[in-house]
């Protein structure tokens, strides 16, 4: 597979600038890096900047509710555990309305990947605070500045016992994209926190911004993602530093082992017509 291979033909609607356009070149890059084709690949959304994504690229997509991005990729994973599912979502879209099934999915961990856009704001209702805004950040309508604290999903998805935590820079296309492709490679829930200036609403964290801040991580021989103190010490720093990389790691049964679902026929190629349901609805009369 090429980069060719996954072109959509569709116009993009994002704001010239925007770091999206980073994340959808990393994105298509790893796909290509799985070897996996089009028709092998599910990309899913919700609603948002970061939800337009999966038109422009060329395979499978589902568009679902605002924060709903995740019962869909489920529903869709545990039904053909032969697709590759890859969630692209928003700051706003996950970890605020969708917050709930974003904590109760970790538990569960199935075998899917959440790439979250986070810029810190909602990009596509203009500007207002999103869950991991910073706390003082003015906007159009927190006025007087935001007054409570800033969500921090990486220390919460290791404190929630996710097995694969990272976080990229939407500047950094190579580095992300190998990010994207060991979180498809890791059995079960992998997060990619993806930093991504809103070149629009938020002018304090730009690309200037960050470029200032991270790094690797993969530059300190020393770190051990599999140590899950250290991980969460790495999740924690934020502002002057902020750490870009493999955060925490760890192998673990997925759902689709532990259910018994990965021995059983997958359950798209299952025969429906000889499914006889008359006595279940005995029950019922």
């Amino acid at each position: 597979m090429n980069i060719n291979d996954f072109k959509s033909n569709d116009p993009i609607a994002w704001c010239p600038g925007c770091g999206d356009f980073g994340i959808l070149s990393a994105v298509k890059k790893a796909f290509v890096a799985s070897g996996r084709e089009p028709k092998d690949i599910l990309l899913v959304s919700g609603i948002g900047q970061a939800a337009k994504l999966p038109h422009y690229i060329k395979c499978n997509c589902f568009n679902g509710l605002h924060g709903r991005a995740l019962p869909a990729a489920v529903g869709a994973k545990i039904a053909n555990r032969n697709l590759t599912v890859v969630v692209t979502t928003g700051d706003g879209d996950c970890y605020g309305e969708g917050g709930n099934h974003f904590m109760h999915n970790i538990r569960r961990n199935v075998d899917i990947t959440v790439v979250v856009h986070n810029n810190q704001v909602y990009g596509l209702t203009k500007g207002q605070a999103s869950p991991t805004t910073d706390e003082g950040f003015v906007t159009k309508v927190q006025e007087a500045g935001v007054v409570v604290p800033a969500l921090h999903p990486l220390e919460l998805a290791i404190s929630l016992g996710c097995g694969f935590v990272a976080r990229g820079y939407c500047s950094d296309i190579e580095h992300l994209s190998g990010l994207i492709v060991e979180g498809i490679k890791h059995k079960g829930f992998s997060l990619v926190d993806v930093l991504q200036p809103c070149v629009t609403f938020n002018k304090k964290n730009t690309y200037e911004w960050y470029s200032q801040r991270v790094y690797k991580l993969s530059e300190d021989k020393s770190y051990n993602p599999g140590d899950k103190l250290s991980a969460y010490q790495k999740a924690a720093e934020w502002g002057d530093k902020i750490p870009i990389g493999i955060i925490y790691k760890e192998e673990k049964s997925s759902y689709e082992e532990k259910t018994g679902l990965n021995s059983r026929p997958v359950l798209v190629e299952e025969k429906i017509e000889s499914i006889d349901i008359k006595s279940l609805l005995q029950n019922f009369i």
